[in-house]
């Protein structure tokens, strides 16, 4: 049986990748936003390239920690241990909650320093009214039930593929355009860019997504139960033996302690 990675290694896995989607988010925009004046071709190629970007950072970081790569992911993790089934402890999911958000702070100044920008600078764009905050319950729920529903089934390698093209659809279908990540969310109001979202948005956003993830949480319940594996979780991309299941996606479940990396939850996002 193959020892899970360390907690140490497991946060450096989420900071990373975390300020990977990040850059890959913040950057395309920024890059989308000089090459096109049309904000239309502008989303399509930032939405592309997170799409794109975020799939192949849960492929690779999703065998270390699960690659949630959100607070919203983690937990759901978090929750599926509390109610017997696999996932992260409290103070493991502390920890990734902690390094999610200090890796998307550092991923957002990085892309601005790439780009020629003064880094450190908030977001101007402010994102508020009703409806918004019902788009980003809509995309984070979305999220949540997706990975939760993929897990239940015993499917858990589509979910790298599955996670971004929702993610891509979800900034397309969504009003608020798919934030559906707390850290993710923080990260992007330190740049005053095509994707920011101004510090005075953030409460709101934050707490739409905490609500999403509930009712993703209860969704997923109610549409597939404990699962096949009795709540066990499984991580996306990797075989899940026999006897174990994946209930639990950001675009994301981490490993609980004591567990092999083939029965870690895999979930992540936006």
């Amino acid at each position: 049986m193959t020892a899970q990675p360390s907690l140490s290694r497991r946060a450096a896995a989420e900071l990373v990748g975390t300020a990977g989607l990040l850059v890959v988010v913040i950057g395309s925009g920024i890059k989308a936003a000089e090459l096109s004046r049309d904000a239309g071709v502008a989303l399509i190629a930032n939405s592309f390239a997170s799409a794109i970007g975020l799939g192949l950072i849960i492929t690779l970081f999703g065998p270390l920690s699960g690659a949630h790569l959100n607070p919203v992911v983690t937990l759901t993790s978090w929750w599926s241990r509390r109610t017997g089934g696999e996932g992260l402890g409290g103070r493991e999911a502390l920890v990734y909650a902690a390094a999610q958000s200090a890796g998307a702070i550092g991923g957002a100044l990085l892309a601005e320093v790439m780009f020629g920008r003064t880094p450190g600078t908030f977001a101007t764009q402010v994102r508020d009214g009703g409806h918004l905050l019902i788009g980003e319950v809509v995309a984070t729920a979305g999220l949540v039930l997706l990975i939760q529903g993929l897990g239940r089934i015993g499917r858990p390698r589509l979910v790298p593929a599955a996670v971004a093209a929702y993610i891509a659809a979800a900034i397309w279908f969504t009003s608020s355009g798919s934030f559906a990540n707390p850290a993710g969310t923080v990260g992007r109001s330190f740049s005053d860019s095509f994707t920011g979202i101004a510090p005075e948005s953030l409460p709101g956003f934050v707490g739409a997504q905490l609500v999403g993830g509930i009712l993703g949480l209860a969704l997923a319940a109610l549409l597939y139960g404990a699962g096949p594996g009795g709540g066990r979780t499984a991580k996306p991309g990797v075989p899940a033996p026999v006897e174990t299941t994946v209930p639990t996606a950001l675009p994301e479940t981490g490993p609980a302690d004591g567990a092999s990396p083939e029965k870690a939850e895999y979930e992540t996002i936006g």
